[in-house]
């Protein structure tokens, strides 16, 4: 089932590059979030250690096609699969859905633990990573090595405020009961925990999450984002020009469910028109809203915009190729992201990236990347206190060009500063030095901070709450 590469010699080590076991269930090249936090992190650390990769055998001809035109030196796969899977699965990467694919993953990294054990024998590992799923609540292969092993970093930990349950679907709904439920068994797993107490270090992606990650043994947990944009995007990205004259143009970017709440923004951006209407201001005449994706709740999310008497003031675009996508963030004015639990939001660092200020509940993985000069947290207490909230802020940055542009150069600074994934992967190499050599005299004293002042390191802080 898995198809390691011969050891290499131990005449053949060089001294200054460790031999590292990366657990990257989701690695593909090209993708963004789950498959794109796995193949960068993958690919950028073989330029700092000789790398083996624990993946998915579903993902080998994508790994491979890209191997074959770009090789990487130092970088090794390991491609497992479980006992008589479909070849749908195994061979094409289908990614499953809602629990099923949660049940996949679990049942894969029990199985994959003995082919890391089997790997180790062969190479003799210096440290294991454990890398995605970017999910605290499911154990982890690497978990039982004899070596030191880094956790994360891992969210899920995040929830959505319970008041706004009562506006989810019954679709949204069941999911969320469903995740709770799930969570509540993780937390009393035995093979979670030991995941969790085993951890030499551990990190969270979100405070939400070190807070569940303590609480079931893991030490000194620290916040650090996962996701990140390489130089060449970050390059490309603040080669956006400023959006064209016109209308003012909102932009949201993702899954059509029920939890990213699609629904409160469309309901701000109502609110926003009928009060800029009643108070003759003339900022979001002809203000236009896009959405860009695909999911179970665009039925629903077309007959409110209907119901909110919007009309041709949004567009369902539906899903695009990412070019297109980064496309229309430059033809926008700013991105409405109101997630009400997510341990990510690369769209966030999209739109910062290219100029744009970035409109999202404060919450989450949104609270962690999006710093207060670059867009605006808005308080998630209650569903009509929140809309209210997000109405007036909408309202006030389209009437205010100057601030828009000032927080998109602020976002362009705060990716560069903090989500460059060479920078991010550099650092974790350093890391990993640090626990087989101890601290390096001299180094970077950001890597040497004691897990309390690094634990809130990775998130703008500001004295708005997180709710």
């Amino acid at each position: 089932m898995a198809s390691p590469r011969p050891p290499v010699s131990p005449l053949r080590r060089d001294p200054g590059r460790l031999r590292v076991l990366l657990s990257a269930y989701a690695c593909i090249p090209g993708w963004g979030t789950e498959p794109g936090v796995g193949w960068n992190t993958v690919r950028l650390m073989a330029e700092h250690h000789d790398v083996w990769v624990l993946t998915y055998a579903g993902f080998r001809r994508a790994i491979e096609a890209e191997l074959a035109e770009r090789p990487v030196p130092g970088l090794h796969f390991v491609y497992h699969q479980l006992p008589r899977e479909s070849p749908r699965h195994a061979e094409d990467g289908e990614f499953r859905s809602g629990l099923m694919e949660q049940a996949h993953y679990y049942a894969w990294q029990v199985s994959a633990a003995r082919v890391a054990r089997r790997l180790h024998a062969e190479v003799g590992f210096d440290v294991a990573h454990h890398v995605t799923f970017v999910k605290y609540w499911a154990p982890s292969a690497l978990a039982g090595l004899n070596v030191p092993y880094i956790w994360g970093p891992v969210g899920g930990g995040e929830s959505a405020p319970h008041p706004f349950y009562a506006a989810f679907s019954a679709s949204g709904l069941r999911y969320e009961r469903q995740r709770d439920v799930a969570r509540g068994i993780a937390d009393h797993d035995p093979l979670v925990r030991r995941t969790a107490r085993r951890a030499t270090l551990a990190f969270a992606t979100t405070e939400e999450t070190r807070a569940r990650m303590e609480a079931i043994g893991a030490r000194g947990v620290e916040v650090r984002s996962a996701i990140g944009l390489s130089e060449a995007e970050v390059a490309s990205l603040a080669r956006t020009p400023p959006p064209p004259a016109g209308p003012i143009r909102f932009l949201a970017i993702g899954r059509l469910i029920a939890f990213k709440g699609y629904r409160f923004g469309l309901q701000a951006f109502a609110r926003a028109l009928r009060d800029a209407d009643v108070a003759g201001e003339r900022a979001l005449n002809g203000a236009e809203f896009w959405m860009l994706g695909e999911g179970p709740e665009r039925a629903s999310l077309q007959e409110l915009a209907r119901e909110l008497g919007l009309g041709e003031h949004v567009r369902f675009l539906g899903h695009v190729p990412r070019p297109e996508a980064l496309r229309l963030v430059g033809e926008s004015h700013m991105l409405v992201h109101p997630s009400l639990h997510e341990s990510g939001g690369g769209v966030c660092l999209e739109a910062m990236g290219a100029g744009r200020p970035v409109v999202c509940f404060d919450l989450g993985g949104s609270a962690v990347h999006v710093s207060p000069a670059a867009g605006v947290r808005v308080l998630a207490d209650r569903p009509d206190d929140a809309v209210t909230r997000m109405a007036g802020v909408l309202r006030g940055l389209a009437a205010d060009p100057e601030r828009r542009a000032a927080m998109g150069r602020a976002g362009q600074a705060t990716v560069r500063e903090r989500f460059v994934w060479e920078r991010k992967v550099a650092d974790m190499a350093a890391r990993y030095h640090e626990l087989v050599d101890g601290p390096r005299p001299g180094g970077d004293g950001a890597l040497h901070a004691a897990p309390s002042a690094v634990r809130l390191a990775g998130r703008a802080a500001d004295p708005q709450p997180i709710a």
